[in-house]
């Protein structure tokens, strides 16, 4: 298989599988084999860069969010963490930060606690908000169950700063678990299942007053706002415990990735003595300012990095293999299992990936499997224990049919999946398309969730994500669990999502490689769906980012008379397709085609809002200065080797004030 068709399996096999976890909440493989997949992917695209894709799972970041609770937008984005799991990864990791940080580097060294992630926010002393992490952008409002953990200060004390959030993680300690589960046996009730997962259930119960039953403590490990008043990470989290945090004791400042691993030996075995569960270590560079020049990939810090402890084992049966269609068609086989207790969970299914795995590990209904589980609900499956096979077992014959239509399945070559052809025919796929369509991300209509679509659907009420725009309230009453105000609700999201601008939209159509960041490219570069359909493969190529593959899907996407029937139906019930005048104003050409380098720190604009303005005026920021550089914008302590290496090319130096007069 060459690079490039290795590079495209994984992005398809990564999207499927973000999809899963993010909008089905369906995931079907664990987390530690999705990182190991994501790791290859970034290796090869690093190797070969001619196959960049905007649209890559190693660039965004995927993500859904529930809707019982009032939705409402993080001030500083919730990122997530990227993983290691050896003493390589996290000295490659420190390899890239020495690339742009210049000097010695500390770390932070934190435990990693597994609960629920959440973001508290104080105002003059006093938590004003508490708001789970969601999808990283926007999360659910649970201020009124926070406040029943006697943990979260709610007045705080000392010199804290006027107005700030803090991160952390609500836990449940084993005792209180344990006692909880001990009251429930008494009365007869099934116990909870494991810490992780009534912490997080905890936070979404309607009735506050339960949610103080519960022991539930928050521990705190990360400050996000300006004028904090704090240099480093450490820092921050003794100022933290000063202002009435519970800040865990266990953090320590090191000075090199040997010590780091000291504390990770140390914690991996100390850890089973903690009132907690924990999973891993959190390294963070430890220096405030060398965090921001080090600045965020489109999922991750770049100055964090999450170790993950070895996960755990077991063996059970393999009961049956079901197989599942995706939106793109894809065809995932699926092992359910005998159910087996691993990690705190009863384990049932994992993902057997494709007939290329199944044939490589000779599984077959009927035989003993080995599970191991990295941290989430899906596992892996690592071999089979021969020795144990019925006599009578047969190997595993793949389908030739989609198990939803029956059409018959293709595999195109140096392709790893099977697919179903039967785009516009087989529900699974035209479920998943309204899906993502809606999804927060995309057009973000309330009301409307994936139940529903699947419902609509199977009640041939609709067939595609236009004839969203024509359902009316009498159509959508008699469906199960719809009462008369979440109709209401419904009718009013899909009339509201007209007002989504146009990148979002073309980023719903969902368009095979058109992930949110390509999305944003053409809609910039293009201003309108009509231009983008009429675009050439050389067109779209010579637009910055998009490769010969995003531009191949583009031009098939249009040259398809349904889709084209569809855009037309959008505009006609008054979808935006294209850029509206605000949106168009302060975008320029400026420094278009031009690769911008920011280092140093500034006084009149941040890093951020300089960032902004260069995409504004079409171009690209870069995090390292190469003979592609334009020109850098350099503020104070820039480093001594950078500002040799830009003289040694040749590259211009301007500041943060000529820069400003250079875009007016």
């Amino acid at each position: 298989m060459s690079a490039e068709q290795e590079i495209k399996q994984l992005r398809e096999e990564l999207n499927q599988h973000n999809y899963n976890y993010y909008v089905l909440d369906n995931p079907i493989i664990s987390d530690f084999e999705f990182d190991i997949k994501l790791k290859k992917l970034q290796e090869l695209e690093a190797q070969h860069p001619e196959f960049y894709d905007a649209s890559s799972p190693t660039q965004r970041v995927g993500g859904e969010v529930t809707k019982n609770f009032e939705t409402i937008p993080h001030t500083y984005r919730m990122y997530s963490l990227e993983n290691s799991y050896s003493k390589e990864d996290l000295l490659d990791w420190e390899t890239r930060i020495k690339k742009i940080i210049e000097g010695d580097i500390e770390y932070t060294c934190e435990l990693k606690y597994d609960g629920a992630s959440i973001s508290l926010t104080y105002k003059h002393g006093k938590l004003l908000k508490a708001v789970t992490r969601g999808d990283g952008f926007q999360g659910d409002n649970v201020t009124a169950n926070i406040k029943t953990i006697k943990s979260v200060p709610l007045q705080l004390k000392g010199d804290y700063p006027d107005e700030f959030d803090i991160r952390g993680e609500i836990v449940l300690p084993f005792d209180g678990f344990n006692k909880m589960n001990e009251e429930r046996i008494e009365i007869g009730e099934e116990p909870y299942r494991n810490p992780r997962n009534t912490a997080s259930g905890s936070l979404k119960l309607q009735d506050s007053a339960e949610v103080a039953k519960r022991p539930l403590e928050c521990l705190l490990y990360n400050l996000s706002g300006t004028n904090l008043g704090v240099n480093t990470q450490f820092e921050s989290l003794e100022k933290a415990r000063q202002w009435g945090f519970k800040v865990p004791q266990a953090a320590k400042l090191v000075k090199s990735i040997d010590a780091v691993l000291e504390f990770i030996d140390y914690w991996n075995t100390h850890r089973h003595n903690l009132p907690y569960e924990t999973d891993g270590v959190v390294i963070k560079v430890n220096s405030l300012q060398q965090q921001e020049e080090l600045g965020y990939t489109a999922k991750a810090p770049r100055w964090a990095m999450a170790y993950k402890f070895k996960a755990e084992q077991v063996s059970t049966r393999l009961n049956s293999i079901t197989y599942q269609v995706g939106r793109t068609g894809a065809i995932t086989p699926v092992a359910n299992l005998e159910p087996v207790e691993l990690a705190g969970t009863t384990v049932k299914r994992a993902s057997l990936h494709n007939a290329d795995q199944i044939e490589k590990l000779d599984i077959r209904v009927g035989d003993e499997v080995y599970v191991e589980k990295g941290g989430e609900i899906i596992p892996k499956i690592l071999g089979v224990d021969v020795s144990k096979r019925p006599l009578n077992s047969k190997p595993t014959q793949y389908i030739s049919f989609c198990p939803e239509c029956k059409t018959e399945l293709v595999r195109q070559e140096g392709e790893a999946q099977h697919y179903c052809p039967n785009y516009n025919g087989c529900n699974p796929q035209i479920i998943g398309r309204i899906q993502h369509f809606i999804s927060r991300k995309a057009m973000d209509i309330e009301g409307l969730g994936g139940e529903t679509v699947a419902l609509l659907v199977n009640e041939r009420i609709i067939n595609n994500y236009s004839d969203l725009y024509e359902l009316t309230k009498e159509q959508i009453l008699p469906l199960e669990r719809m009462a008369d105000k979440s109709a209401d609700n419904l009718i009013n999201g899909i009339e509201n999502s007209k007002k989504i601008p146009f990148e979002r939209v073309l980023y719903a159509l969902g368009i095979r490689y058109v992930g949110e960041t390509v999305a944003k490219k053409l809609a910039k570069h293009y201003k309108s769906i009509d231009a983008i359909a009429d675009a050439t493969e050389d067109m779209l190529i010579s637009v910055d980012e998009i490769g010969i593959k995003i531009a191949e899907s583009v031009c098939l996407f249009f040259r398809s008379e349904e889709n084209i029937r569809i855009i037309q139906r959008l505009k006609q019930f008054g979808v935006q397709l294209e850029m509206s005048e605000e949106e168009l104003k302060g975008q320029t050409d400026l420094l278009s085609g031009q690769s911008i380098v920011i280092t140093g720190v500034f006084e009149s604009v941040s890093r951020d809002e300089l960032k902004k303005l260069i995409e504004n005026n079409g171009g690209k920021v870069s995090s390292s200065i190469s003979s592609k550089t334009s020109f850098i914008v350099a503020g104070d302590n820039m480093g001594p080797s950078k500002k040799k290496k830009a003289e040694d090319l040749g590259i211009t130096l301007i500041n943060e004030y000529e820069f400003l007069q250079k875009i007016k």
